[in-house]
C-alpha cells in the first residue's frame, strides 16, 4: 500500500506543482528605463512577447508589395522545475505574409514549436529568434537579417537602422487599459532601410528595396477581460517622421483605451492620450472566408490631425488558427493628409472574428 501511495504521489507531482508566476509590467520610475542592447533580446519571465516587422518593398520593376514577419515567444504554465528537455516551457510562433495586389489576396504562412534542442529559441542577450529555418537576428552592426523560406513565397532581407529607437508610452511603458498592469514594455524602430530578395507566388526571385517598421513588445497582461481586440497602425512618413497609434475596443465595438506617438521630421515627440485618439472607419470589407467585416480604410485623428489610411488591397486577412488561434487583418496601407499622400504604413485589425486572447 505504501509503495502504491508513493507512486501515485510521484505521478501527481507535476500536476500539483504551482504554475510559474509571470513577471508584471510596472511603470518605469525612479530613473529606470529600457536598456539596450539587452532589451532587444527576449524576456522569458513574461507571458507574451513579439518582434514584429512590417514594410513596403519596391521590386526592380517598380512594383510595390507589402510584407510582414512576426516572431512570438509565449511562456506557458509548465513548471520551470520540470527537468525534461521536451517540456514546453516556452513556445516560439512565426507568422509571415506577402501582400501583392496582383495576387488579389495575402500570401501567408505560420509555424510553431516548443523552444529547445537548438531548433527554436529566442535569445536573451540581443534579438535572435529562430524557428526551424525561419530566423531574425540583429548583428553587432545593428542590422537585422531576416531569413524566411515560407510556403509559396520567401523573404531574405536586411533591415538597417537610420533613426534612434522610438520608446512608446512613458519611456517604453505602454499602457493598454485603465489599470496600470494592463500594459506592455514597447519600443519601435521606424525607417529601417530594407534591401534583399523575395520569391513570390510565381517562384521568381526578385531584388527589392524599401522601408520597414519594427516593433518589440513584451507583457504578461495586456487586455482587459472586456476587450475584444485592437486597431493599430505604424507609419513611416515620407518626411522622415514616424506615427504609431492604436485603440483597444470593447466587445460592443467602443473605445476602451487609445494612444498615439508622433515623432515629426525634426525629431520632436508628441504623445496623445485616450481622449485625443480616434479611429473612424471609411470603408469596410467583408471576408468571404470568415464573414468578418474589417474597417480597411480608416481616418485616424491624433490631437486634431487627421490621417487617412487606404489599403494596398482589401483582402489582407491572415488566418493563424493553426498557431495562435487568431484570425486578423494585417495589411499594407498608404497614409494621406489633406488629400496628399505622406507615407506608407501597416494597419492591424484584431478581434473582428472573435475576441482576442493572449
Amino acid at each position: 500500500m505504501r509503495l502504491i501511495l508513493i507512486l501515485l504521489l510521484a505521478l501527481a507531482a507535476p500536476l500539483l506543482a504551482a504554475p510559474p508566476v509571470f513577471s508584471p509590467v510596472l511603470p518605469l520610475e525612479n530613473g529606470k528605463r529600457l536598456a539596450f542592447p539587452r532589451d532587444f533580446g527576449a524576456h522569458p519571465s513574461f507571458r507574451t512577447e513579439w518582434w514584429y516587422a512590417t514594410g513596403w518593398l519596391t521590386t526592380a520593376e517598380g512594383k510595390s508589395v507589402g510584407y510582414q514577419v512576426t516572431f512570438f515567444r509565449s511562456r506557458t504554465e509548465t513548471d520551470d522545475a520540470n527537468p525534461s528537455k521536451f517540456a514546453p516551457k516556452q513556445l516560439i510562433i512565426g507568422h509571415a505574409a506577402l501582400s501583392d495586389a496582383a495576387q488579389g489576396k495575402l500570401l501567408h504562412d505560420e509555424r510553431s514549436a516548443r523552444a529547445g534542442l537548438g531548433l527554436a529559441y529566442a535569445a536573451e542577450a540581443d534579438t535572435d529568434v529562430k524557428l526551424d529555418d525561419w530566423r531574425m537576428k540583429r548583428g553587432a552592426d545593428g542590422r537585422y537579417r531576416v531569413t524566411l523560406p515560407a510556403a509559396g513565397f520567401a523573404l531574405e532581407l536586411v533591415l538597417e537602422p537610420t533613426q534612434p529607437v522610438l520608446l512608446q508610452g512613458r519611456g517604453g511603458y505602454s499602457q493598454k487599459g485603465a489599470r496600470p498592469e494592463q500594459a506592455s514594455y514597447y519600443y519601435s524602430e521606424p525607417h529601417l532601410k530594407t534591401s534583399g530578395t523575395i520569391v513570390g507566388a510565381d517562384g521568381k526571385r526578385t531584388s527589392v528595396t524599401g522601408v520597414t517598421w519594427l516593433d518589440h513588445e513584451w507583457s504578461s497582461q495586456v487586455l482587459d477581460p472586456q476587450a475584444a481586440g485592437w486597431d493599430w497602425v505604424g507609419a513611416n512618413l515620407d518626411d522622415g517622421g514616424a506615427l504609431m497609434a492604436f485603440r483597444i475596443r470593447n466587445k460592443a465595438g467602443g473605445k476602451m483605451w487609445a494612444h498615439a506617438t508622433w515623432r515629426d521630421a525634426s525629431g520632436k515627440i508628441t504623445h496623445f492620450g485616450p481622449d485625443d485618439v480616434t479611429f473612424t472607419p471609411r470603408t469596410r470589407w467583408r471576408s468571404p472566408r470568415t464573414g468578418a467585416e474589417y474597417p480597411v480604410a480608416v481616418t485616424v485623428d491624433t490631437g486634431g490631425t487627421a490621417w487617412q489610411l487606404d489599403p494596398l488591397q482589401p483582402d489582407q486577412e491572415l488566418d493563424s488558427r493553426r498557431s495562435t488561434g487568431a484570425v486578423y487583418w494585417e495589411g499594407a496601407v498608404t497614409v494621406s493628409r489633406d488629400g496628399k499622400r505622406v507615407g506608407r504604413a501597416y494597419l492591424e485589425l484584431t478581434g473582428y472574428v472573435r475576441a482576442m486572447k493572449l
